[in-house]
């Protein structure tokens, strides 16, 4: 099956393909348009067309179409987390169960809060009255990342459409399938055409085209900070609004008094769920000395107990990471540690499957001890199913550890004594803090990150405000 364009209500081809590959058997397995500045332009063009009478639809028959496109997506749920499996080489358990329901309830929430969202009004000195409008923006672009598909495209997309934008998204081009599928059942929900629009095909074709457009007045954006740096200046001179959520080196700070059975478990998973291809994972374990033998030991096993396999096998808790190229950093990665004196006290290795996975790229779950704040290997996101070790001894160092890199985007502590998770909570150089817990998410909440983690805030209101205009009206009494 190819992955088109989805533009002004129709899937239609660009005039260049990319090979869609399935990296669990390291083949492809279809293709994907490789789209360019003239399929951008129509895009944009179709959402300009669109964009009045969308901004003037009403705020309850945008929210029941929001709610339709979710009642689709349940509908569908075990179709889209086999194209997420296929395209990603997750395990399809987990598309299943949480990251296609994510992406329903994405535009269940933007679909209530539009419906709740009001304004301000400023009474002043009883002379005049000022209140805020929130309007739409007009076309706004929506570029996602390739580790969370579905669930991070509807992230963006539903509060957009919410306050009345026009969408252009642009997917990445390695897991572009379930974007393809959203455009069918955007379609099937009755989404006036040219409302949603999505591109795909490569970055640096179709994604650089897209944020330099004249006419796209927001760009919100997951990806490499590399690439968010880029975009902040193609922005800036623009004067165009972005909100960016970038890297992350997260650390997962463990005090002795813990309880060692939920935090290990819970690390365990922070550290390896998606073959550690999460921005949220927590690569840097940080670990209060009396505790650290016993949580490297428990960890290690519950690393080795982890069952590598299919993707398509539900069984299976980890796949293969999502491409060649990933793969390859993984393991330079890998070999980098060792270098820097890591010792490998799991894992570090390619993991070889049989059958239809013999040549896909899957890689051990790996604990490395040994190392300090300072090297590579702690400073740098690998963005795989590698985790590190280091020991702590008190709140200050622990709090010193865990700002001791470039990135803020998340962090977890664990601990029974919450007068002290407060107060290092508020240490944290952080956009997310999670205390004896690991991605318990309330949409209402902002989400982003500090430092090269991040630019703005997602999710809530915050998105709302993102992708709206304020007006003050002031009117003399």
């Amino acid at each position: 099956m190819d992955a088109l364009n989805y533009i002004d209500g129709k899937h239609v081809a660009a005039a260049e393909w990319l090979d869609n590959v399935d990296p669990a058997a390291g083949a492809p397995y279809g293709r994907v348009a490789s789209s360019d500045a003239a399929d951008v332009e129509r895009a944009v063009a179709a959402a300009r067309r669109a964009f009045p009478a969308w901004a003037a639809t009403p705020v309850g028959q945008r929210s029941r179409l929001l709610r339709a496109v979710a009642r689709l997506i349940d509908r569908d749920k075990d179709r889209l987390a086999r194209a997420e499996a296929i395209d990603g080489g997750k395990p399809v358990t987990l598309a299943s169960s949480i990251e296609v329901p994510r992406a329903a309830q994405n535009f269940d929430f933007f679909a209530d809060a539009i419906t709740q969202w009001h304004s301000e009004a400023h009474p002043t000195d009883e002379v005049a009255l000022n209140y805020t409008l929130r309007q739409p923006l007009g076309v706004v672009a929506c570029i996602s990342p390739w580790n969370l598909p579905l669930y991070l495209l509807t992230w963006k997309v539903a509060p957009a459409l919410a306050a009345g934008n026009c969408v252009v998204a642009k997917p990445s081009e390695v897991t572009p399938m379930t974007a393809h599928l959203l455009g069918e059942l955007c379609s099937e929900a009755g989404l006036p055409a040219g409302v949603l629009n999505i591109i795909q095909g490569l970055g640096p074709r179709a994604g650089s085209a897209l944020v330099a457009h004249p006419e796209i007045r927001a760009v919100s954006f997951t990806g490499s900070t590399r690439v968010g740096r880029e975009i902040a200046g193609q922005t800036a001179q623009r004067f165009v609004k972005a909100s960016l959520e970038m890297g992350g080196k997260n650390p997962n700070l463990i005090f002795a008094d813990a309880d060692l059975d939920d935090a290990v478990a819970q690390t365990a998973r922070a550290a390896f769920q998606n073959q550690g291809q999460i921005c949220l994972c927590g690569s840097r374990i940080l670990v209060e000395r009396p505790a650290y033998e016993e949580v490297k030991e428990r960890l290690v096993a519950q690393a080795r107990a982890l069952r590598i396999g299919d993707p398509l096998d539900p069984a299976t808790e980890q796949g293969s990471l999502v491409s060649r190229q990933h793969f390859d950093k993984v393991m330079g990665c890998l070999e980098l540690a060792r270098q820097e004196g890591g010792r490998v006290l799991c894992g570090g290795k390619r993991a070889r499957l049989e059958g239809r996975c013999r040549a896909g790229w899957f890689v051990e779950p790996t604990v490395v001890d040994g190392l300090g704040p300072a090297c590579r290997t702690n400073q740098e996101e690998i963005f795989g199913p590698v985790a590190t070790l280091q020991p702590f001894d008190g709140v200050d160092e622990a709090v010193q550890l865990t700002n001791a890199t470039r990135y803020g985007l998340a962090a977890s502590l664990w601990t029974r004594d919450l007068s002290r998770a407060h107060r290092v909570a508020a240490r944290l150089q952080s956009g997310i803090v999670w205390v004896n817990c690991w991605m318990m998410r309330d949409l209402r909440t902002p989400f982003g990150g500090v430092k090269e983690s991040g630019v703005g805030r997602e999710g809530g209101f915050d998105a709302l405000r993102f992708f709206t205009e304020p007006k003050n009206v002031c009117v003399k009494l």
